[in-house]
Formats: C-alpha cells, sequence, structure tokens
C-alpha cells in the first residue's frame, strides 16, 4: 500500500472514531477515486477546484429556506428588529470574511489542510466540538499569520 492510501485510512479511522461523517464520506470518496485509478484526472481538478464547488455547495444550503418560501423579506426585516439579529448578522460577514482568508491560505498552501483536518478531529473527539470545515479554521489562521507577519 502506499503512503497516500494509508494517509488516508489513518484518517478514516480516526473519523470513525470522532464519528465525523464529513470526513468519513470525503475519505471514502478519494478512497474511490484511486481504487477505480481516475485520480490521475479527478484529484488535480478537486485540488484546483473543489474549494470553490464546496463553498456553492453550501451557499445553496444557505440560500434553500429564501427558495423554499420559509424565509423572505418579511422574514428577514423582522428579524433585524433585534440586536441578537444584528449580531448574528454581523457575525456572518465576519466569518465569510474570516473564511475568504481561508480560501486564499488553502489555495497557496494545501498542506495545511492535514493540520486543518487533525485539529478538527481532535476538537471533534476531546472536546465534543463541531466540525465546521476546515476554511473557517484556515480563515483564522491565515488571519493570525497575517497578524505575526505585520509583527
Amino acid at each position: 500500500m502506499n503512503e497516500p492510501v494509508l494517509f488516508l485510512l489513518l484518517l478514516l479511522v480516526i473519523g470513525v472514531l470522532a464519528k465525523n461523517q464529513s470526513l468519513i464520506i470525503a475519505i471514502a470518496v478519494l478512497l474511490a477515486i484511486k481504487l477505480f485509478g481516475l485520480d490521475g484526472r479527478l484529484l488535480p481538478a478537486i485540488q484546483a477546484r473543489g474549494i470553490n464547488w464546496g463553498v456553492t455547495v453550501i451557499t445553496i444550503a444557505v440560500l434553500a429556506p429564501i427558495a423554499a418560501g420559509e424565509i423572505g423579506f418579511k422574514q428577514l426585516i423582522g428579524s433585524l428588529q433585534s440586536a441578537a439579529a444584528w449580531i448574528a448578522l454581523l457575525s456572518g460577514i465576519f466569518v465569510a470574511l474570516i473564511a475568504k482568508g481561508g480560501v486564499t491560505l488553502l489555495a497557496n498552501d494545501p498542506h495545511m489542510t492535514a493540520a486543518l483536518v487533525f485539529g478538527t478531529v481532535i476538537a471533534v473527539s476531546l472536546f465534543h466540538g463541531v466540525a465546521v470545515g476546515p476554511l473557517i479554521g484556515a480563515g483564522i489562521a491565515y488571519m493570525v499569520i497575517k497578524m505575526v507577519e505585520y509583527f
């Protein structure tokens, strides 16, 4: 067995132990791609555009309640009448800006993904955290890196 497969299998075991369904599915897909010999054609495309595809899928999921008619202008205007809603609005803006830095970091420095995945798995398995994905982690890392470079 080669190193990438062993590494993926190790991550799969950790994902199963941590009960991280997203990690398990991602690794299963990657192992299947390798098993069927499609890695030479598919992995470069996934590496080049996968984050953008993922952001698109997440955006669709976030906008689905609008398309379903569950959230409309009335709900938006009504929700902005509370301080908590304004905090949520500003938090959404802040997180989106942080994630933007994460996209930049992962695109320019893909080896960071392994550290981010391990950090996420540790948080989920040991501290009962929620896996929000490496994008936010990468965004926070990007901000910290930029602050360290500045000083």
